[in-house]
């Protein structure tokens, strides 16, 4: 098989702090590498030819939800199956191609481009490697450097919104400027005539688009399910059969409930499934009982030790390893090569062997943790919130979220929860949260001093409360009494991050350690314009944010 190169540092994990060369961090091999840099660079061919059919009032759905799932399987920990990327290669030309077809039939006549808007790929996963040397992230050594970071900023940023805009699409979620722009900020990757300042409008604007994509998701998952109200839940277990699922999505969620509904298994949510339990539709069913671990720190001892099924879905989750991965299932875009995939929610396979497995021998008292805390559930008590500022019973809020990651240094948002002052409160969400979510912070006046606002998904519930408090205390959201301490590991937290520097919001600190694909000149522009900032101790950031 052709030895494939690799250059990967979309993820704050990234080897050195600079790009992994030989295999990921993460775990991908560099074939994955190379095959999804060849699938993203077929998709800049298709983007162009797309943007062109909206121009001529072409707009053709499969493109759309194809080129949204195909770049969400790019992300970091979705689909390390090398088989499946060479179809999704063949399948985006195709379209491609269907396209221009229907461009000529309406008598229009497309500019002659060369790259990738004529890309043909090799049969052959060899022929598919060989291509893919000089396709990837930087195989082009004449671009400027500030410019290359900018496109890449946008490039992951996009990816975030893919992800987003596949969850929401499942539950019926849509919107047609969603999928123009993630069109033209792929189609954008092969220009050449766009200044520092065109690249940077194009990352703000991945930010505008982000925001109303989240709005997407947030309305599929609180019309479908409800929205959240604030639940106790259980983390301990339960004697009997188990499923343990890990993930986003709330739709595999809510099938596999209806499916093991009387056949005597108790679900368990990991990671950041744990805010499901405070969706009033799902917490309906009597099996739905508790959450089981953590997410990144202890994921693979968690996995092996746990005694009944495994259903994985969506992202963040780590590589299963062979000792247990016979009792894992994956579905989604979530690919392994060796374990069992589940494409139509049809999880027979997962309820046979959880009935084969032990399961729990015992019930075990655990501890119980509170959520569902989303914008309805806090802003209707934003009065008191309000009164307890006014009255000074609470000085500063923290929203302390993003990511979770295995890399040393994730300590500090532990240790910053732990030292804040007893008249603050910490809202969090992300899986960045299990560092600290079962600390027992205390309330103030009522109000929990730990509010659990959801996913990562859910940073849309987040924004609109600060814009509420924002106008509540008649004052713009830089000049409430609230900081942000955000953690990143992958795409969607870039995406989240474009989000708030378009809504203008300052002084965020962002870590463990900047993106690397930052370079400094542009981290000049951000500091510049965003005071954007690295973390740097719990006690010298909590001195300066609060004097």
């Amino acid at each position: 098989m052709e030895k494939s190169a690799m250059f990967c540092y979309q993820c704050e994990q990234t080897a050195k702090g600079e790009g992994c060369n030989n295999s990921g961090v993460c775990g991908k091999p560099p074939e994955v590498s190379a095959l999804q840099d060849v699938l993203v660079y077929s998709l800049t061919g298709l983007s162009w030819v797309a943007q062109e059919g909206r121009k001529a009032g072409i707009i053709d759905q499969e493109t759309d939800v194809f080129t949204v799932k195909a770049l969400f399987s790019t992300l970091t920990n979705v689909d390390f199956d090398p088989a499946r990327f060479p179809g999704m290669i063949e399948k985006c030309v195709k379209l491609r191609e269907n396209m221009q077809d229907k461009l000529k039939q309406k008598g229009v006549m497309l500019e002659e481009k060369d790259g990738a808007v004529k890309f043909q790929p090799e049969a052959s996963q060899d022929g598919l490697l060989k291509q893919s040397k000089s396709v990837s992230l930087k195989s082009d050594d004449s671009i400027n450097p500030d410019i290359l970071s900018l496109q890449h900023t946008l490039l992951f940023g996009v990816k975030g919104v893919a992800a987003y805009a596949d969850h929401a699409q499942i539950l019926g979620q849509e919107d047609e400027k969603v999928y123009a722009f993630i069109h033209e900020a792929l189609a954008a990757m092969s220009r050449t005539d766009l200044s520092l300042d065109e690249w940077l409008a194009l990352v703000l604007k991945c930010g505008k688009i982000n925001l109303r994509t989240m709005e997407l998701l947030d309305a599929g998952n609180t019309t479908t399910y409800g929205h959240p109200v604030p639940t106790k839940v259980p983390l301990g277990a339960k004697k009997g059969k188990a499923i343990l699922i890990s993930g986003h999505d709330l739709k595999d969620l809510s099938e596999l409930l209806k499916q093991t509904a009387g056949k005597g298994i108790n679900i368990y949510t990991h990671g950041e499934m744990l805010p499901a339990h405070g969706y009033p539709e799902l917490k309906k069913y009597p099996h739905f009982y508790g959450h089981y671990g953590t997410a990144w720190q202890n994921q693979a001892k968690e996995f092996a030790e746990f005694p009944g099924a495994i259903l994985m879905t969506t992202n963040c989750i780590q590589r299963p390893r062979d000792a247990y991965q016979a009792n894992i299932f994956t579905c989604g875009l979530v690919g392994w090569p060796g374990v069992e995939h589940i494409a139509d929610h049809n999880y027979e396979q997962v309820i046979k062997k959880a009935l084969e497995l032990s399961g729990f021998a015992a019930d075990t008292d655990g501890r119980q943790v509170t959520v569902g805390f989303a914008r309805n559930a806090v802003l209707s008590v934003a009065d008191k919130i309000i009164e307890a500022v006014q009255g000074r019973a609470i000085r500063h809020f923290f929203l302390v979220a993003g990511c979770d990651g295995a890399k040393p240094g994730r300590n500090y948002y532990t240790e910053f929860v732990e030292k804040a002052p007893k008249d603050t409160i910490i809202m969090t969400l992300a899986c960045g949260k299990f560092r600290f979510f079962d600390k027992e912070l205390g309330d103030i006046g009522g109000i929990p001093r730990l509010l659990d606002i959801g996913q990562c998904n859910d940073a849309y519930s987040a924004i609109q409360i600060a814009l509420a408090l924002s106008k509540a205390f008649n004052v713009g959201v830089n000049e409430l009494p609230l900081s942000m301490i955000l953690s990143w590991y992958e795409q969607k937290a870039v995406a989240i991050l474009l989000t708030l520097l378009y809504l203008g919001i300052k002084d965020i600190r962002l870590g463990p350690s900047l993106p690397a694909f930052i370079t400094p000149n542009v981290l000049d522009v951000l500091v510049k314009n965003f005071a954007i900032k690295p973390i740097t101790t719990p006690d010298e950031d909590l001195k300066t944010i609060l004097g």
